[in-house]
């Protein structure tokens, strides 16, 4: 069975971190990469070499930026899970009867995105169908 030595697949990778700062003049980078040695008794020996540098005046402590406000969530879309709808596509086996939403996508990009389950079934035994936001109405 044969071993992989992880130093050995990254030999020679370089990669470069910047770090945010205050000022536009200043930055601070952090240096990882596979240096080769040689030693004395002929066996090639490798480490890892980590390098910090930092150009112009130092960064502020951590302490003291201000943390970024959290992502505000967008409001629901369509009616709640299990409200009673009526139905509004005229082609619709259940056009003005009434059903329950099951579920709502929240992807605004989806065509159908409330799922209406019905009492009774249509010709093929189903129960179920997709509907948009304007073929429904909330009862």
């Amino acid at each position: 069975m044969a071993t992989c030595n992880m130093a050995s697949a990254a030999t020679g990778m370089l990669l470069l971190a910047p770090t945010a700062s205050s000022s536009s003049s200043t930055r601070n980078f952090l240096c990882f990469g596979i240096k080769k040695t040689s030693p004395v008794d002929g066996s090639s020996a490798k480490r890892l070499v980590v390098r910090a540098a930092e150009e112009g005046a130092p960064a502020p402590a951590a302490a003291t930026t201000t943390a970024a406000p959290a992502a505000v969530k967008p409001p629901p879309i369509g009616p709640k899970r299990g409200a009673k709808v009526r139905i509004l596509r005229r082609e619709s086996y259940w056009y003005k009867d009434y059903g329950s939403v099951v579920a709502v996508d929240q992807d605004p990009k989806t065509r159908y995105p409330v799922v209406v389950r019905f009492t009774k079934v249509n010709y093929a035994g189903v129960s179920t169908n997709n509907y948009a936001l304007d073929e429904i109405e909330e009862v």
